[in-house]
């Protein structure tokens, strides 16, 4: 028995117990078949790691040290001299770290050599911010921790700063501090290929003024030198693939002539009477409902793409005056047509492109337009990016992006919650490349040239079915702290699917917790005195 400690009232510690875990029936069976004389040699894991683990490649040198590291992790067990596993040692092997879901001995499998638009694409939304979108810091800290986890697409806002002579990056109209973008780049350009040695893509959102503009050219241009992939200043045909690019750096951003016309756009489409501009709309945005019950609505009603808000600066912007250096730095031209979503959408032969969407916009464009959004993520990129009150960097569904092809589906990364783990569970995919490809369904077309409709309901091909035998190493976790007045924190695991009964609007849910006895004595007086009161008003 391991005994544990845990402070009260910052003055006296309390001292509970952790029984060891037992290996439940089905890992006995599962060790009986594997074992003789109740221990495992290193040809007995062998054979388990080939058959059971499906690790068809293993060596009896990768079980041999494999029963090496339980050496050195469970040296309490007398058995290790023997260099065989008991059943204890089996057990915390199965559900230790050494055998984790998914082997980083696997490494890229998928084809990389498709374009980039055949990928999903580990992205991350205003990368620079520390915390909050209103009043955290900016810093290039939350780029360097992305590029380690292996984010492939950082965004950069940049403005100019207090001088207007020089360039920083932050979060526009909110109270956060600025860094500068010098800084930024030179951290993107020392971690990009540490987790991941395939591109990394900048995206920017510009509200700068055409001299800026040079200089942000200039900044790029002598920081990343021969790793930036610069094409020129023409659109692409067509994407290159990720195999292609290894290693280097990409600019995402609208070129300057489309930034102007869309400021002239939305110049036009504000109402000043209304004391409320399209530009405030993007900054607060708007509830909607659940997708499953989402109205549709005029594309005019949209909000504006989050890159189309401005500032005072571009009042000065004239097509004759525009930086071409720039512009030639621009590898993935961003911008949306005019015409509404259903140009926005159309495929262009001749030119591949990048377009933004809101979640919001997503959801309602997916009602009607789904198949249109497939088929455009089949040759362009599209990118997805939150709500504009998400303002505590929380995320949102990326399933929705995904099924309907979206390669960029941006996350507040230095943000919380289960969004966030379905996309750092999704990107360990692949290696942990940060590219992962997208399902054949969603790339091809049919003999009539129609693609997959995301609401057509396909047929299950695999169900998963986990079951939980154990949880443990909270105290790893968390400080020995007070966490209450008696007790030790409660744990419980549950379904994602979880069904839900609701009492007063709150959620009940099954908790197997660990008490102590007098706590758990009040528990069930005040248990049976509820009881009682409920029969006393039955009868």
């Amino acid at each position: 028995m391991s005994k544990q400690t845990y402070r009260v009232c910052f003055c006296f510690r309390r001292r509970f117990k952790l029984a060891i875990s037992e290996a439940p029936p089905e890992i006995k069976d599962l060790f009986d078949q594997y074992s003789e004389n109740d221990i495992m040699t290193v040809d007995h894991l062998h054979r388990f790691l080939t058959e059971v683990q499906k690790e068809e490649k293993a060596t009896k040198e990768e079980a041999q040290a494999t029963i090496d590291h339980c050496l050195r992790e469970l040296k309490h067990l007398n058995i290790f001299h023997r260099k065989v596993l008991n059943l204890e040692a089996f057990f915390k092997y199965l559900f230790g770290d050494i055998n984790p879901p998914i082997l980083p001995s696997i490494g890229v499998h998928h084809d990389m050599s498709a374009p980039l638009s055949h990928y999903f694409i580990y992205t991350g939304h205003n990368s620079y911010l520390t915390g909050n979108q209103l009043s955290s810091d900016c810093s290039d800290v939350p780029i360097i921790q992305a590029l380690h986890r292996g984010v492939r697409v950082i965004e950069l806002d940049i403005w100019p700063n207090s001088t207007k002579d020089d360039v920083d990056v932050l979060h526009g109209g909110t109270l956060t501090t600025p860094v500068e973008l010098i800084k930024c780049l030179k951290s993107i350009k020392e971690h990009a290929f540490v987790a991941s040695e395939y591109p990394v893509v900048i995206t920017l959102e510009d509200h700068l003024t055409p001299d800026l503009q040079a200089k942000v050219a200039q900044l790029v241009t002598q920081t990343f030198g021969d790793v930036l992939f610069s094409p020129g200043s023409e659109c692409l045909k067509d994407f290159p693939s990720p195999e292609s690019l290894k290693k280097r750096i990409i600019i995402s951003t609208k070129p300057p002539q489309e930034y102007l016309e869309a400021k002239d756009a939305v110049k036009s489409e504000n109402d000043p009477k209304s004391g409320k501009t399209q530009v405030d709309e993007e900054a607060w945005g708007q509830e909607v409902p659940d997708l499953k019950g989402a109205n549709v609505v005029d594309d005019k009603q949209d909000e504006l793409d989050e890159e189309d808000s401005n500032g005072e600066e571009d009042n000065d912007k004239s097509p004759q005056h525009l930086a071409p250096e720039y512009k030639r730095l621009i590898a993935i031209h961003a911008g949306k047509p005019k015409g509404g979503l259903v140009e926005c959408l159309k495929v262009d032969p001749d030119k591949v492109r990048r377009l933004s969407l809101s979640e919001q916009q997503l959801e309602k464009a997916s009602e009607t337009y789904g198949k249109e959004i497939v088929r455009f993520t089949q040759r362009n990129i599209l990118r997805v990016y939150p709500k504009g009150i998400r303002v505590d960097s929380s995320n949102y569904n990326p399933m929705i992006g995904w099924s309907h092809g979206a390669q960029m589906v941006a996350f507040n990364m230095q943000g919380y919650g289960r969004s966030l783990w379905v996309m750092q569970g999704m990107f360990r995919a692949n290696g942990g490349c940060g590219y992962v490809k997208k399902p054949d369904f969603l790339l091809k077309t049919g003999p009539h040239n129609e693609v997959f409709d995301p609401k057509y309901k396909l047929p299950v091909k695999t169900t998963l079915k986990v079951k939980v035998y154990m949880g443990e190493g909270w105290y790893y976790d968390f400080k020995h702290t007070h966490f209450d007045a008696y007790s030790p924190p409660d744990f419980y695991a549950r379904n994602y699917y979880r069904k839900r009964k609701k009492k007063k609007g709150r959620t009940l849910r099954t908790r197997k917790i660990q008490r102590n006895q007098p706590k758990e004595d009040a528990l069930n007086h005040r248990k049976q005195a509820t009881q009682q009161q409920h029969q006393a008003n039955t009868n």
